[in-house]
This record gives structure tokens, C-alpha cells and sequence, in this order.
């Protein structure tokens, strides 16, 4: 429903990104650089090592673990830098196409009250060329040590390190199409983030509804290529490192975790350049409505969360349940509290803070609870990733520092990317539903 009391034009708002920001965004670079620093020393030290555990339960998990059939592994403190790399950026990537689906799915919609974040949504994509660098790098360093289907003769027969399970599924699990998906995907998200930016731009410059008709079709295309693509990534890079293991729900809660990361962060950003004296336009509407979508879909990602353990524990399946008891029990418990404490933060926090009409309009309650959403979601892939990778070897130093050190250069790419166009969208067909969205 529109107001009519709201007159004042809609005019292009830029981003000044402060001096103070700027070094705000290094200084977690830095801070994440002596972590980590601190982590490797005393990883290299053993200082709180559990590798002694790893060894003594590596061949007691059960049926389908990940047992290591061989092949030298790398140092305790270089696996750790490896795992802490690939979770910290498999996780921001999905959070950097998450924007561009934001863009997508408001766009085939018909969705008007999004045009003020929009331009947030876009800048998100800033990452995704460095993500897939970054990606490259880590995957070829790592060798073995991420993901145990590397291991060298573990798909041939006459080889000590042969593995029958794994080498069924060397059809898929083989390095030129591996690396043929994780390239070909990323571009293509990338590419359709920049098509769907330059139309937005375009329509800035020139108007018309001639840039909002393509984009349609563009986001639909988009949508359909990325429903495919997100659930095969998952699979290649967080479900092959328990290469035994295998879900059928599993791309599906790697997007739920993505998507309401994604939200958070959008919401996040909206709030502190609001905070900052940008988005004039930006009201309590707004908030509450990607207030709806982070309490929604913290639910949405529980319900996946839940049919994927409960269908698992029922069944009681070797092969299958391995996962959870590793996660649940395994390594003496290591994992057993962020098991739990997994649920509480990415579900029951959010659940009940944002249960109210009135907290979802709140900046300062919607504020904490995304935040609480991104750790807890980093928590998640952390969850995914850590006892297939290190087994008791994981821990928090490295870990935090790495994602501190991504968390500053991201803020600094997307910041940037932000700053290279209106905040708003002056021209789209919809921008004045948006400025006078109620809900």
C-alpha cells in the first residue's frame, strides 16, 4: 500500500566508504593474520593436540567412515590452515551467489519492496572470482588432505590403497570433470551476477522498462542453472570429503545454510549503512520484511536439518549414520556440544527473538540476531567440514583467524563494488513502491 504523505524525490545516494571503515576492515585482516599465526605455532607445538585420539579412533567409527587406507599426511597445522581455508571460503561464496539469487528470485517475482537492497545484493558477487582462486589454490595444495578420494591409488584395483566404494564412484569423483564443475560453476554464477549488475546499471543511466524485461528473463535462467549447480556443489565440496557417506538431502541443506546466511548478511549490511546516514529510504518495513525472511528461513533450514537426521537415524544405516555418530559421539565427544549448540544458535536463538512483529522492525534486535546467524551458520560448515577433514585434530584459533581474514577482504571487495553506483536503483520500474513499501 502506498502513503500519501511521502513526496520527496527519489534521488541517487553514493557510498563514501570512511577512512575509519577502511582501516576498521584491515585491522580484521591483521587481527586474523596474528591468529592464525598464534593457531600454527601452537598446532605445529601440539599445544592442545588431539592427534593421539584421531589415530586410536581412526579405524573405530564404524562401518562407511572415512578411514584412512593410506598415503602421508601433510602436518597437523597445515591440514588445520587447509580445512580453515576451504570452510571459511566454500562458506562466503555461497553467501556471495546468494545475493545474486536474492536479485533473481525478487526480480521473476515481481517483487517491489527489495529495490531499496538491491544494490547490496549485487555487490556480494565481489567475491566470487576470488572465492574460485582462492578455491584453486587450496584444492591443489591440499592434495589428499581435504578430500580422501585424492589419495593416490585409492581408485586402482592393485593398489594397497584401493578402496572398492570409492572408486564406484570414479565416474564422478575424478579430477578433470571435478575441477571442470568447480570452474564452470562459479562461472556461471559469476556471469550471470555481472549480466544482471550491468542491466541494473544500464536501466540507471538510460531508464525505460526495456533493462526490467531482460532481466527477467535473465533471473529465470538463472534460477533454473543455479538450482542444478548449488546442489552439485555442495556435493563436490563438502559432501565428497566423507566420500563414504551420502545423502539425498544434502544440496538442499547446504542452500538452507547458504540462503539464510545470505538474508543476514543483506540485512546486516542494510542496517549499518543505514546506521551511517545512507538509505534514507530504508524504514522499519523493510527491516521487517528481510526480518520474516531470516526467521523463516532459520526455520526452513531446521526442517532440512531435521528430515535429514531423522530419516537417518531411523533407517540406522551404517553407511548412512556414520555422519552423526562422528559428529554426535565420536572422537570422545569433541563435537557432541557444537552438535547441539548448532541447533540453539541457528534455530532457537532466532526462533524466539525474532517470534514478534515488533522485534523483526527492531534494528538493534535484528542486528544481534544476524550476526548470531552468520557465526552460527559458519558453525554449520564448520560442522560439515572439520570431522571428515581433521577428525580430533580441529580447533578454533586458525579457524577464526582465517575467517576474520576473509570477512576484511570481503568487506573491502564488496564496499568497494557498492561504492561504484547508486545505492538505489533510481530508475527501476519499481523504485517508488519500494520507497513507499508498508507492511
Amino acid at each position: 500500500m502506498a502513503s500519501t504523505h511521502h513526496h520527496e524525490p527519489v534521488t541517487a545516494e553514493f557510498l563514501e566508504l570512511s577512512p575509519a571503515a577502511r582501516r576498521r576492515f584491515i585491522l580484521f585482516i591483521v587481527a586474523g593474520v596474528v591468529l592464525m599465526a598464534i593457531g600454527l605455532i601452537m598446532a605445529a607445538m601440539n599445544i592442545g593436540g588431539h592427534h593421539e585420539v584421531a589415530a586410536a579412533h581412526g579405524a573405530s567409527e564404524g562401518a562407511g567412515a572415512s578411514v584412512e587406507h593410506g598415503g602421508d599426511h601433510a602436518p597437523i597445522w597445515l591440514r588445520r590452515l587447509f580445512a580453515s581455508l576451504w570452510q571459511s571460503n566454500t562458506y562466503l561464496i555461497g553467501i556471495s551467489v546468494v545475493g545474486t539469487v536474492f536479485v533473481a528470485i525478487n526480480t521473476v517475482a515481481y517483487a517491489g519492496w527489495s529495490i531499496i537492497v538491491r544494490r547490496i545484493a549485487e555487490a556480494f558477487s565481489a567475491w566470487l572470482l576470488p572465492g574460485l582462486a582462492i578455491m584453486l589454490i587450496v584444492f591443489f595444495a591440499s592434495g589428499h588432505n581435504l578430500f580422501h578420494w585424492r589419495t593416490e591409488g585409492i581408485m586402482d584395483p592393485a593398489s594397497e590403497h584401493y578402496d572398492a566404494i570409492i572408486a564406484g564412484k570414479s565416474g564422478f569423483l575424478n579430477l578433470p570433470f571435478y575441477l571442470i564443475r568447480m570452474v564452470l560453476f562459479v562461472l556461471i554464477w559469476w556471469f550471470f551476477s555481472e549480466r544482471l549488475r550491468k542491466l541494473s546499471l544500464e536501466e540507471d543511466q538510460l531508464g525505460g522498462t526495456g533493462f526490467w524485461d531482460k532481466s527477467i528473463n535473465v533471473s529465470a535462467l538463472f534460477l533454473v542453472l543455479f538450482a542444478v549447480t548449488s546442489s552439485i556443489a555442495a556435493w563436490d565440496w563438502v559432501m565428497s570429503i566423507d566420500t563414504h557417506w551420502f545423502s539425498t538431502m544434502f544440496g538442499w541443506y547446504v542452500f538452507a545454510s547458504w540462503w539464510v546466511a545470505g538474508i543476514a548478511a543483506i540485512l546486516l549490511t542494510a542496517i549499518f549503512l543505514k546506521q551511517a546516514g545512507y538509505l534514507r529510504f530504508l524504514n522499519s518495513n523493510h527491516l521487517h520484511d528481510l526480518g520474516k525472511l531470516m526467521f523463516g528461513f532459520s526455520i526452513f533450514w531446521t526442517y532440512i536439518w531435521f528430515s535429514q537426521f531423522m530419516l537417518i537415524w531411523y533407517a540406522n544405516l551404517p553407511e548412512e549414520s556414520v555422519y552423526f555418530n562422528q559428529r554426535l559421539g565420536g572422537f570422545n565427544g569433541q563435537y557432541t556440544w557444537l552438535f547441539f549448540f548448532n541447533l540453539i544458535i541457528n534455530f532457537a536463538f532466532p526462533f524466539l527473538a525474532l517470534m514478534t512483529r515488533d522485534a523483526k522492525r527492531q534494528m538493534i534486535m535484528l542486528k544481534i540476531v544476524a550476526i548470531a546467524v552468520l557465526i552460527g551458520h559458519w558453525l554449520d560448515f564448520y560442522m560439515m567440514i572439520m570431522p571428515g577433514t581433521l577428525k580430533a585434530d580441529s580447533g578454533f584459533i586458525i579457524e577464526i583467524g582465517t575467517a576474520l581474514v576473509f570477512l576484511g577482504s570481503f568487506l573491502l571487495l564488496m564496499t568497494k563494488r557498492l561504492s561504484q553506483a547508486s545505492l538505489i536503483p533510481v530508475n527501476h520500474p519499481f523504485v517508488e513502491e519500494s520507497v513507499h513499501h508498508t507492511t
